[in-house]
């Protein structure tokens, strides 16, 4: 009778042993869930939203290394992204990736112009972005530095990003937002 019950809990503690090294995994390598705690992405994100990020996209960090798993895809211009904030490595930043490396990036009359070029994308002409910060200035072009990102909020009056702090080393990206899952009258992919 005893050994029945050690066996019965023994196969309790593996079950929840493994389950737990799965999550990690899971974790660390393909999906992550976020909580978003500003408004500096709405109406895309609002405060209160739970966010699924596929890390696995851009080659998920190898924990505890510098190093990084083959990468699906490069980020592109137009994912709403989750980074290692560059003035504090503490926290995680979400915004959306505008600005590629090597690129020539401007913000005049609230469009975005890529080498001297306006950003035709619904997702980008659809909003007012305002020159605010030291990298952002009315009649300032900035080339993007090779392996960094330009990044800002979908609500440009109301975010702190690249126009404020400058660039997003391609290290920091830890994924692409892929889902709203909570709450659930707000459940869709993020585009």
């Amino acid at each position: 009778m005893k050994s029945g019950k050690k066996n019965i809990i023994r196969e309790w503690v593996e079950s929840i042993v493994i389950a737990f090294l799965l999550a990690m995994v899971i974790r660390a390598f393909v999906v992550q869930a976020f909580k978003i705690p500003t408004g500096s992405m709405r109406q895309t994100l609002i405060e209160g939203d739970l966010i699924l990020v596929n890390k696995f996209i851009y080659g998920a960090k190898i924990p505890f290394t510098n190093k990084r798993l083959p990468a699906v895809r490069q980020p592109k211009r137009g994912d709403v992204i989750v980074f290692i904030y560059p003035e504090d490595r503490k926290k995680d930043f979400i915004k959306r990736l505008v600005g590629l490396p090597g690129e020539t990036l401007e913000i005049r009359s609230g469009t975005i112009y890529i080498n001297d070029k306006p950003v035709l994308d619904p997702v980008f002409n659809q909003r007012y972005y305002y020159n605010r910060g030291d990298f952002a200035m009315e009649g300032q072009k900035l080339v993007i530095p090779k392996g960094t990102y330009f990044v800002l909020g979908d609500n440009s009056a109301s975010s702190k990003d690249s126009r404020y702090w400058g660039f997003v080393p391609a290290d920091n990206i830890l994924g692409k937002a892929i889902l709203i899952y909570f709450p659930l009258t707000r459940i869709r992919i993020i585009k």
